[in-house]
């Protein structure tokens, strides 16, 4: 059950953006600006807003941005979810942001609920829920400064919303309340992923970024059951061809893919691509984005290059850093209890209250 206070304070969660227009409904809601004045002397129960010139337009009026507060106790729906706390609505560079603010522990549960399965052992949504505060108080702390800290999407958490009192993932987030992992002392990414194929790999070799904790990679053997544990892929060449042009690499038609360099877990770093107009070396994690996420699974995979098909062979899903969903599942089923779990996949880290 939700807390009308969290220890935690707020955090600010991007939920749209890049629009030009959004409709939010719900029953009756306060409309002001980001001190407080009302805007509207009536409490609508929809209200459609846009971006207008550069400003935050509503029912003729334009202001920098607005803010969006539910009269009684239900939430605001926006694209069929509904949402606690307030919405702002603000101009991120030239198009319209809807932004969440709310507590950091109600956030949670609402990332549980998007990441992972209310059937799943609680020892597991427990070692989610601490993962996932890390990860947020860590860019909460990064993006201080910024309009929001994080979106709500594969980029950085997913997240459902508001999520009902009688959910379980409410359980996990008020069992490790405050809790969070630190490296070295401080918070850090505390990445987490599907599944990581039998062997996760260090944040370095996947991330280029100069505050990557040196996370040592783990053998993970408790995931074999996952439906993302191994997978197979084939790919046309000429539609290879063509989302590599989208993404900037012209080689013209891909004759070949040569695998360069393998992290420890044996997922590809740098791959070359070669093609009729010349060849071109990619991160395989460029490589993966560019033909799409959900599509090359993960970066551990062979391939080969078969008449008119790439052919990969993979497995895992996802980056590979981390906690993998699939292994800590496997490993609550085991018995392990969750900071069993934290331990296994952050070796180095140590657990610490969220301040």
């Amino acid at each position: 059950m939700p807390s009308p206070v969290c220890a935690s304070g707020l955090i600010r969660v991007a939920i749209v953006d890049g629009v030009r227009s959004v409709e939010v409904s719900g029953g009756a809601m306060r409309v002001t600006d980001l001190g407080g004045a009302p805007v509207l002397a009536t409490t609508p129960a929809r209200l459609r807003v846009s971006l207008t010139g550069g400003s935050v337009e509503v029912e003729g009026r334009r202001l920098p941005a607005l803010r969006l507060r539910p009269e009684a106790g239900a939430g605001l729906k926006l694209n069929g979810r509904e949402y606690s706390g307030a919405l702002d609505l603000l101009r991120n560079s030239e198009a319209l942001a809807v932004v969440n603010e709310l507590p950091l522990e109600e956030y949670l549960a609402g990332v549980l609920r998007a990441e992972v399965s209310e059937q799943w052992p609680l020892e597991m949504l427990k070692a989610q829920a601490v993962v996932a505060r890390t990860y947020a108080a860590y860019h909460r702390q990064l993006n201080a400064g910024k309009p929001f800290h994080l979106v709500a999407s594969t980029a950085h958490q997913q997240y459902a919303g508001r999520v009902p009192p009688s959910s379980r993932m409410w359980l996990a987030v008020k069992e490790t309340e405050g809790e969070v992992l630190h490296w070295e002392g401080r918070l850090f990414p505390a990445f987490f992923h599907t599944e990581s194929g039998g062997h996760t790999e260090d944040p370095r070799k996947v991330f280029q970024a100069a505050n990557m904790p040196a996370l040592r990679p783990v053998r993970c053997d408790f995931s074999a059951g996952s439906p993302h544990y191994s997978w197979s892929l084939d790919l046309r060449l000429g539609e290879l061809a063509e989302l590599l042009r989208r993404g900037g690499i012209a080689v013209g038609s891909v004759v070949g893919l040569e695998v360069l360099e393998r992290g420890t877990s044996l997922r590809v770093v740098r791959l070359a691509v070669h093609g009729t107009r010349g060849s071109a070396v990619l991160r395989a994690t460029d490589f993966r984005r560019l033909v799409g996420n959900d599509t090359l699974k993960s970066t551990l995979f062979a391939v080969a290059v078969d008449g008119k098909y790439a052919r990969f062979a993979g497995r895992g899903y996802g980056h590979g850093v981390g906690l993998s969903q699939w292994g800590a599942k496997g490993m609550a089923e085991q018995g392990y209890r969750y900071r069993q779990i934290l331990e296994f996949y952050y070796p180095g880290s140590t657990l610490a209250m969220l301040r």
